[in-house]
């Protein structure tokens, strides 16, 4: 097999692409994270209800990419990807035209419908295509081109939010992402490993029984569920925490704050290579670690301290995604986008179950309770994480289809 290796031309021409299309799905997934506080007085409905406007989008991303990733090994890797981005971009931009909450969840189930398209296949992408020891690298890359979309889509549309409305801020983001899409879909390398198949259910079916069968790969499942619902618990309500007082923040520096984002830019790539270097399980346990750190930080009132908190706690979170999601990779021995399929339906499904549990929390115990529920999905995710490392692999025979 051809691989792509790192320092040349088509390694930098593939990461610059992933990086693209990254920053372009989680602009548009996580637009809607820093205007629940405005969704709720706009439309008089309680935290709980304003945080459906990620959960069902990050629900239906999940359920989508399930079929996706089958649907990638019959049409090939960059086309879905490719239209994926486009579609999801001009629903962006129509978003100026809802008239109201309802419709709004509309539009964002099918965005999470048509997002599924790059997130579902980037990993298999990688997994095929990049040299196996530079796999943690392009990773890493990749996922900080997803911490800096969410970032940068979190900070436009706070900030556009307070200077027009959300639906500005909103469109916006969709004709940015436009641009991403283009950049994307010029610079990705096309498969040199992928070979077509025939689209058969039953075998796909099998295919995704035999992982969900393997121990170790339930058991990442598993941490990518509780990573994910700590992570969009924390940032779904720290809003609505730091606009009431006594801080009383407007929109704009509540915006300002996902600035943090830029943390995970440098973490996942970091700490994907120390996971090459020193071993998954460790630097696994380090990242939890370092998570478990910055949401007891935030429980502190002093502004500052609840800052560094978040940002603490967004750099161990990313590290943490981009260990466990590059293990999926290396663990699964066949049909390699079903496997990261399966993980990434995990992951969201722990966003969306995680984003509204926090309002529960939140609703009745306030951010005490919030971080309470994340320490406690954290411990689970120590318990995962220390259990997948000693679990060997399937015996190849167990895993045919």
């Amino acid at each position: 097999m051809s691989y792509i290796q790192q320092g040349t031309p088509a390694f930098r021409k593939a990461n610059v692409a992933l990086f693209a299309g990254g920053l372009n799905t989680f602009a548009i997934l996580y637009s809607t994270q820093p205007i629940m506080p405005e969704l709720s007085r706009e439309f008089h409905i309680s935290p709980t209800a304003a945080s459906l406007s990620l959960s069902v989008t990050t629900f239906a991303l999940a359920v989508s990419m399930l079929l996706v990733g089958s649907l990638s090994e019959v049409w090939g890797r960059k086309p879905i990807m490719t239209f994926s981005l486009f579609a999801a971009s001009v629903l962006s931009v129509l978003t100026v035209f809802i008239p109201d909450f309802h419709f709004l969840l509309g539009v964002r189930i099918l965005q999470g419908i048509v997002l599924a398209g790059l997130p579902a296949i980037a990993m298999a992408y990688l997994g095929e295509e990049i040299e196996p020891t530079h796999l943690g690298v392009a990773m890493g890359l990749y996922i900080s081109g997803n911490s800096i979309g969410g970032m940068s889509g979190r900070l436009i549309t706070g900030m556009l939010a307070d200077l027009f409305n959300w639906r500005v801020a909103l469109s916006v983001i969709g004709v940015l992402s436009i641009i991403a899409s283009f950049l994307f879909w010029f610079s990705l390398p096309p498969s040199k490993n992928f070979h077509p198949r025939s689209l058969e259910i039953g075998k796909l079916i099998k295919s995704m029984i035999s992982h969900l069968k393997d121990p170790g790969l339930l058991c990442l499942y598993g941490i990518g569920f509780f990573l994910m619902g700590s992570f969009v618990a924390l940032y779904n309500y720290i809003g609505y925490l730091l606009i009431a007082p006594p801080y009383s923040l407007s929109q704009t520096l509540v915006g300002w704050i996902f600035i943090v984002y830029i943390v995970g830019t440098f973490s996942s790539t970091w700490m994907g290579r120390m996971a090459d270097k020193y071993g998954r399980p460790k630097v696994l346990g380090v990242t939890l670690l370092i998570m478990f750190i910055g949401a007891c930080m935030t429980l502190n009132i002093n502004l500052l301290l609840k800052i560094i908190g978040i940002a603490v706690f967004t750099f161990g979170f990313f590290g943490g995604h981009s260990i466990a999601s590059s293990w999926v990779g290396r663990r699964s021995t066949h049909d390699k986008a079903q496997a990261s399929s399966l993980y990434l339906f995990f992951y969201y499904v722990g966003s969306s179950i995680g984003g509204t549990a926090g309002g529960m929390f939140w609703t009745s115990y306030g951010w005490d309770g919030v971080v309470s529920m994340i320490v406690c999905f954290l411990m689970i995710t120590l318990i995962l994480s220390i259990r997948v490392s000693s679990i060997t692999h399937l015996p190849q025979q167990n895993i045919k289809i």
